[in-house]
C-alpha cells in the first residue's frame, strides 16, 4: 500500500517536512487555512484545512505542524473523528518546543526529563502533547520538542543584511535551535522508523550564544558585526515575546533522538547551518 502522509499546517517546516517525505517516496497532501496563498513543492496536494478530513482519513502517515491556541489543538479541535476513523494511519508526529521545559538555569535536558514549562504558550504546548497522547489510540506517536528554529529566509544573515541585527551578550546564555532541513529529516525518519510513543529532541549539537551565531553571520557576509551589546542595555527595548526567551536558559540534548532514529544532523552547529543557507542561496 502507498505510504500517504497529512501534513497538517504547510508552513515553514511543513513545506520542508513535504519535501522531504515526497523525496522519501510517500503521497503528500498539506492543508493550509488559504491553500492559494501557499506554496507547496511541487508534487505535494494541497487542500484547505478546514476541509481535510478525507485525507485524513485516507492517510497512513500524519504530521502535526499547527500550534495550539487558548482554546487547544485546532486539528483535534476539527479533524479529531477523522484521525479516530482513519483505518490505516499507523504514525502520528507532533511539533512541540523545547519550551515545555522551561528555565534549567543552564543545566542540562534529556528526553527523559520531565517537562516544567513556565510560559503560557510551553503550558499550552504540553496540554496538546498530552491531548495527543490520547488521541493517538495506540499508533505509533512523536513528539518533537523542537528548538529554534531558522533557514532560508529567517536567520543572522538576513537580520544582517537587514541593518535589524543586533549582538547581544548574556553571560552564561544559550540558546538551542535547529535548521529547517534538519527538522525535515528527523521527521521523515521518524516515520519510517515507527516506535511506540517517543520524545524526541529536534535541536543541534552545539547550544550556542545568540552573539556568536550573529559573529559567524557576519564573517560568512564579509561585514563588521555589531557592537557587543550587554542583555541589561537591550531588555529595555525588546518586546514581551523576545523577553520571555532570554528569560529561560536550558541546554537540551539530543543524543537519544538521533541513536533511536538513525541519523546524524546536516547541520550539528550554526556553523553548518549558515553555510548551508547561503550555499542554497548560491545555488538558487
Amino acid at each position: 500500500m502507498t505510504d500517504r502522509l497529512v501534513v497538517a499546517g504547510l508552513g515553514y517546516s511543513g513545506g520542508a517536512i513535504a519535501q522531504e517525505s515526497l523525496a522519501a517516496g510517500f503521497v503528500v497532501t498539506g492543508t493550509a487555512r488559504d491553500p492559494a496563498r501557499a506554496a507547496p513543492p511541487p508534487g505535494v496536494v494541497m487542500v484547505p484545512f478546514a476541509a481535510a478530513a478525507a485525507a485524513i482519513r485516507e492517510a497512513t502517515h500524519l504530521v502535526v505542524t499547527a500550534a495550539p491556541g487558548e482554546t487547544g489543538d485546532p486539528v483535534l479541535a476539527a479533524h479529531a473523528a477523522a484521525i479516530a476513523a482513519a483505518p490505516a494511519l499507523r504514525w502520528i508526529g507532533y511539533l512541540s518546543t523545547t519550551g515545555v521545559y522551561g528555565d534549567r538555569g543552564g543545566a542540562a535536558v534529556d528526553e527523559a526529563t520531565p517537562p516544567a514549562p513556565g510560559q503560557d504558550r510551553s503550558k499550552r504546548r504540553l496540554e496538546a502533547e498530552q491531548a495527543w497522547r490520547a488521541a493517538a489510540g495506540g499508533r505509533a506517536l512523536d513528539l518533537f520538542r523542537v528548538g529554534g528554529i531558522y533557514g532560508p529566509g529567517r536567520s543572522s544573515l538576513d537580520e544582517l543584511r537587514a541593518g535589524t541585527a543586533r549582538r547581544v551578550v548574556k553571560a552564561g546564555h544559550a540558546f538551542s535551535r535547529i535548521h529547517r532541513d534538519d527538522i525535515a529529516l528527523a521527521v521523515v525518519a521518524a516515520a519510517v522508523r515507527p516506535d511506540g510513543v517517543r520524545v524526541l529532541h529536534l535541536v543541534d549539537d552545539e547550544p550556542a550564544p545568540s552573539a556568536d551565531v550573529v559573529a559567524e553571520a557576519a564573517r560568512l557576509l564579509g561585514v563588521e558585526p555589531p557592537p557587543a551589546l550587554p542583555f541589561e542595555e537591550a531588555a529595555p527595548r525588546m518586546s514581551p515575546m523576545a523577553l520571555s526567551f532570554w528569560s529561560e536558559n536550558r541546554v537540551v540534548t539530543n543524543a537519544a533522538t538521533k541513536a533511536a532514529l538513525g541519523i546524524a544532523w546536516r547541520c550539528p552547529t550554526y556553523r553548518e547551518g549558515l553555510a548551508r543557507i547561503l550555499a542554497a542561496e548560491k545555488a538558487g
